[in-house]
């Protein structure tokens, strides 16, 4: 128990001093608009009891959490506490120190025991003992710091100038400290709104959590129904689509046998095309080399032919310039003739 309470180390050791709020406002909880209780004020003594003693207890939290700074600057404010005060707060941190040392110097050698469970048994015990004693030596030292703890926040309750002097000059408090504060006052709601709500509303509330577990299981009822659904659907789309693929896969597997033939088939035709454009322009120019002997054989004859009749053409032309020369002779002598008969 000692360990557990140990575990944690004070809230002077290793502070982190955070800008927060000083006086934290004790709101109660809100609770649900429909469970709201009918009253805002506690009536009976005992409950007024209750939440004055939770009240002082986080006062008292809230000057303990302050006295951190105290505890980590003794220094800072040593001039405007009273002597016996300051008396105090140094034997609270003497204390501390040594309870500290004591709790490490205990946990060292319990995590050392754990390390050596392979060791010899009687080296064990003797650990064990030594665990033990460590133990017993801090009880004392424990009630030593609750005790200095109840002392301090005694002076600070009979001396409320100290208190506003704490407020005013401590920074803030340590992380753990707000949250143990935040929490206390959560507590102190969720108190607050039990001991307003009559036993007529606790079992109208109790009704309406039985009438929202209820719906609440119906309807996961309804979701587990709509979710199997679901998965039914979805196993169903799962199926078609794993079908359209393998159709899809079958397609394309012969869309590719297709391609590939034609690509083959393209080939073949290219290289056969190729082959016939080969022999046919090898005839192309045979046949182009027999046109051109025809065209030379006819062009020499053409070329016999037109000397030909060229000579032929010259010689008729000589042929009708002497018959036309006759023929005039022949006009000139019938028109001389002509005009001696005359």
């Amino acid at each position: 128990m000692a360990l557990n309470l140990l575990s944690i180390p004070p809230s002077y050791h290793g502070l982190i001093i955070q800008r927060i709020p000083l006086k934290t406002g004790l709101v109660p909880a809100e609770p649900l608009k429909t469970l709201a209780p009918s009253k805002s004020k506690l009536n009976t003594i005992e409950a007024k009891r209750i939440m004055s003693v939770l009240d002082e207890a986080i006062n008292k939290v809230e000057l303990i959490t302050l006295m951190s700074y105290l505890e980590s600057h003794p220094e800072a404010l040593e001039d405007a506490l009273p002597e016996n005060f300051v008396e105090a707060i140094r034997e609270h941190l003497d204390i501390g120190q040594a309870l500290v040392e004591k709790a490490s110097i205990l946990q060292r050698k319990q995590k050392e025991l754990e390390k050596g469970e392979e060791a010899e048994e009687d080296w064990d015990q003797e650990r064990l003992l030594s665990i033990e004693l460590h133990k017993t030596n801090l009880w004392p030292l424990t009630h030593q710091f609750r005790d200095s703890t109840k002392t301090i926040l005694r002076l600070l309750i009979n001396e409320p100038q100290l208190t506003r002097l704490l407020h005013t000059q401590a920074p803030g408090r340590s992380p753990g400290a707000q949250c143990l504060l935040t929490s206390l006052v959560e507590l102190r709601g969720f108190l607050f709104e039990k001991l307003l709500t009559s036993p007529m509303e606790v079992r109208e509330k109790n009704q309406f959590i039985q009438d929202i577990s209820r719906r609440s299981k119906r309807n996961q009822e309804i979701i587990d129904a709509l979710q199997a659904e679901l998965a039914e659907v979805l196993k169903n789309k799962e199926a078609e689509v794993e079908k359209e693929n393998f159709v899809i896969q079958e397609l394309k597997n012969h869309l590719h046998q297709v391609f590939k033939f034609s690509e083959n088939s393209l080939l073949r035709t290219k290289q056969e095309a190729e082959k016939q454009q080969k022999v046919d322009y090898r005839a192309s120019q045979a046949r182009q080399a027999k046109t051109q002997q025809d065209i030379l054989a006819l062009r020499a004859q053409y070329h016999n032919l037109v000397m030909e009749n060229r000579e032929a053409e010259q010689a008729l032309r000589k042929k009708k310039y002497k018959v036309e020369t006759e023929i005039e002779n022949w006009i000139q002598k019938y028109d001389m003739e002509m005009n001696e008969k005359q």
